[in-house]
């Protein structure tokens, strides 16, 4: 459903060749499609509509303004981990009774500061966070609505620094716990402790961990309802898949066929935090060979883009598709696999100019002969890019442009070396 694809030996994002944003704004660079942005969004909501839910976009995935006002015309609310994401959302234009707030740490002025703007439902990590937020909500005399965060003691079969629903996590209380929140501050005035609330973790490719998360969220409910809490909504979180290869993750609709029969009929008002499904795939990552250097056993292929701009690979051992904008007819992919290799490609790894091992975007690969200043496209970018981006190295921020069919508007510019040092006092 991504709005890239090869035309005529060359990638295109909407109806606009690559190539021009290179020519223009430079590299490295992130793309995005505003098509696809819309398309995701709108399979979201087609595919839960039974449950009418509150679709709330998890900014921490794909944070740029422009997309989140973007998504907001389309009716988004927004899931919200930090009071800096929060400020963004607001900025955005998103109505604060559609603002979820998650997160173990939220501190005294982060609590203020959502209790101010009035938004729609606190996700409660722990008896001491929800004990603060009924004090901090009582000295400003603001009334508001929580969820309880459950930890299933689910297996997301995910990479274990973003598997979020199991035992050993700390996100969230035991189901036993549970329960024993509820007998404390399931009856507080101040705080309407009303909700349970999901999040097993991401990227999560299959429906089953979801169906088992929820089968006993549900459990969970009706029992607390047997003791008369009075329990309205079951907030199922996020974390479904996006296919960084062919096929590799379940359909939006398969998501839904599964878990809808589970919560239909009981009247639950549903929350829904989608990130990646919806912002992975929009985005790529547009960077510019360098060098090309041959090694004993395959060729490096150095490119300006690095760590800085797409950790993901170095942190989590994540594979992102990557291929020549402009291989030529020869060499245009039919499907974005892990072993693709098409005949006359080279092995190399994908490399980046920071000065760490760890600094590579693609390790061996088949690529169509590369030369030095050849563009290469670095797929399903759009999720945990930028916002995971740093400064190692000094290296300034890269632009992210906006594709709109056959034009494109750069939605943040790429920053100086005076941007690097702006906040330094009396430098």
């Amino acid at each position: 459903m991504d709005s890239f694809a090869y035309r005529d030996g060359e990638l295109y994002c909407e109806e606009l060749p690559v190539r021009r944003i290179a020519e223009t704004v430079g590299t490295p660079t992130y793309v995005y499609s505003t098509e696809t942005f819309r398309n995701h969004y709108k399979a979201i909501t087609k595919s839960f509509a039974e449950l009418n839910p509150t679709v709330c976009y998890s900014i921490k995935s794909c944070q740029n303004l422009h997309i989140l006002r973007l998504l907001v015309g389309l009716g988004a609310g927004m899931d919200v981990v930090s009071g800096g994401e929060l400020f963004r959302a607001l900025k955005a234009g998103a109505d604060p009774a559609t603002i979820s707030y998650a997160g173990v740490g939220k501190t005294d002025p982060e609590i203020r500061q959502a209790l101010a703007a009035g938004i729609g439902l606190f996700n409660i990590e722990s008896e001491a966070e929800l004990a603060n937020l009924i004090e901090l909500a009582r000295q400003t005399g603001r009334n508001t609505r929580a969820a309880l965060r459950v930890n299933p003691d689910v297996d997301p079969k995910t990479h274990r620094h973003t598997a979020t629903g199991k035992r050993e996590s700390k996100f969230g209380v035991d189901l036993e716990r549970a329960r024993r929140v509820f007998e404390q501050y399931g009856r507080n005035s101040t705080v309407r402790l009303c909700g349970i609330h999901l999040h097993i973790g991401s990227p999560v490719n299959t429906v089953e961990p979801y169906v088992q998360a929820v089968t006993k969220a549900v459990q969970l409910i009706e029992d607390l309802r047997s003791a008369r809490f009075e329990v309205d909504t079951l907030d199922l979180g996020g974390g479904f898949g996006a296919n960084y290869t062919e096929g590799q993750s379940a359909e939006l609709a398969h998501y839904a066929e599964k878990l809808v029969p589970l919560i239909r009929g009981r009247g639950l008002k549903t929350v829904i935090e989608p990130g990646r499904s919806i912002s992975a795939n929009a985005g790529i990552l547009l960077v510019r060979t360098t060098f090309v250097k041959p090694g004993p056993d395959k060729q490096f292929v150095i490119v300006d883009g690095s760590m800085t701009e797409l950790i993901r690979p170095a942190l989590y051992d994540a594979f992102h598709f990557a291929w020549p904008v402009q291989p030529g007819a020869a060499f245009v992919p039919l499907v974005r696999q892990a072993d693709l290799n098409l005949p006359g490609s080279v092995e190399v790894d994908i490399v980046g100019p920071v000065c760490e091992s760890a600094d590579f975007l693609a390790k061996g690969r088949y690529l169509p002969p590369i030369n030095r200043g050849d563009l290469i496209a670095v797929f399903t970018a759009g999720a945990y890019g930028f916002v995971m981006a740093s400064h190692y190295n000094s290296r300034p921020n890269a632009a992210e442009v906006l594709v709109d069919r056959d034009s494109f508007r750069t939605i943040r510019r790429r920053e100086t070396y005076d941007d690097l040092i702006a906040a330094e006092q009396n430098a």
